[in-house]
């Protein structure tokens, strides 16, 4: 366990990169931050969030509608992450959404309301990525996106990282490097890079780990609906009885959703991992065609019509979220992968499990065990 004493001024010459910039990667990189170390966080996407990330789609009115096509929401039972959860609410990041939740079950045709109270649901305000907004932008915290890190090694001379850009920019030395993407270990990055994956170069014993786990896949359909869907009681429910659809959402009932959206009541649906393969399984893992998409929204809406009273929606769009939910933890105990001596990190749900507080835990014992290293290194 790292110490939460501040250290010493001068460990803001030890540079530490992160490579993605979900929350397990960006709670590694703030507490890193509040610790004295200088951390750069480079992220493939337009922005931070990685599952909790939001999109924007075109309103016919000119304006936006938005969607938490990932996760939807998130609990809590570790103390430690509920401090965290505390201070993100405090500063107006997140929010619980008190709404009405449960199951559908579609043989019967009824809805069942989960009366379990104290259960608290988090949401990020005004969207599920302004939690990793936040933290991308916490003090000594230095976030840069669309890049892509194709190349990592290590100079064993002088005991650091030189990390290099899909486009071959030098992207900097770092004392220490924190991988919480598996694309990094995965065949995928190649198809990305046209170069070996990075984390096999450079750790190949923690790149075999990371290529060993599996994630069931699902497809995400946002909806947006003229008016209320009245006929239905609940804000958010599992679907139990159906191959295609396994959950639906009311994004507009959640905190603050109001002063963001467009005209309309916005609804996010997720296919079970079952459809999604069968889908893949046909059209490969391949960027989809919108022709795809299409068939898949309209597919996964036609299963939720089957409620009743639901009418045609004015907008619907389909988004393949190909690593939905990792099949297996590969740090369950430890939190996350270490090499103590080329200093380098691996966190992320894949590490401790599928949850959102999963990936927080990760980053917490991530940013903990290259704190240590700090005192590991005093000894040589």
């Amino acid at each position: 366990m790292g110490s939460s004493a501040a250290l010493s001024p001068a460990l803001a010459d030890r540079l530490v990169a992160v490579v993605g910039a979900g929350v397990a990667g960006l709670v590694c990189a703030s507490r890193l931050a509040d610790h004295g170390f200088q951390v750069t966080v480079f992220d493939m996407g337009r922005g931070p969030g990685g599952r909790m990330s939001q999109r924007r789609e075109k309103a016919p009115d000119g304006g936006f509608f938005y969607f938490d096509h990932g996760a939807q929401y998130f609990t809590v039972k570790d103390p430690m992450v509920q401090c965290l959860v505390d201070k993100w609410e405090s500063a107006g990041a997140v929010a619980e959404w008190s709404g009405k939740f449960g199951t559908y079950d579609m043989m019967t045709k009824q809805f069942i309301e989960d009366m379990e109270v104290s259960k608290k649901r988090y949401v990020g305000v005004p969207g599920m990525n302004a939690i990793c907004q936040t933290l991308s932008e916490h003090p000594g915290v230095a976030a840069k996106f669309n890049t892509i890190v194709a190349k990592m090694d290590w100079v064993e001379e002088r005991k650091v990282w030189t990390l290099t850009s899909k486009d071959g920019m030098q992207l900097g030395e770092f004392w220490a490097v924190v991988a919480t993407d598996k694309i990094m270990a995965s065949p995928r990055a190649f198809l990305k890079t046209g170069l070996p994956r990075p984390l096999d170069v450079a750790v190949p014993y923690l790149a075999e780990k990371v290529s060993a786990v599996t994630s069931s896949p699902s497809f995400a359909c946002m909806l947006v609906f003229s008016q209320s869907l009245t006929t239905i009681p609940l804000d958010g429910f599992n679907i139990v009885g159906s191959k295609v659809l396994a959950w639906a959402s009311c994004d507009s009932s959640k905190p603050k959703r109001d002063k963001l959206m467009s005209s309309g009541e916005c609804w996010v649906l997720h296919s079970t991992a079952e459809y999604a393969l069968e889908v893949i399984k046909d059209a490969g893992m391949e960027k989809p065609s919108d022709e795809l998409l299409s068939a898949v929204a309209r597919c996964l809406f036609e299963e939720f019509k089957k409620i009743g009273g639901i009418l045609e929606p004015m907008f619907a769009k389909a988004h393949r979220w190909g690593s939905a939910f990792p099949d297996v933890s590969i740090a369950k105990e430890e939190g996350c992968l270490l090499d103590e001596f080329k200093r380098i990190a691996v966190c992320g749900d894949f590490c401790v499990g599928p949850r959102v507080e999963c990936a927080i835990l990760s980053g917490i014992s991530a940013a903990e065990k290259v704190q240590d290293l700090t005192y590991l290194d005093s000894k040589y």
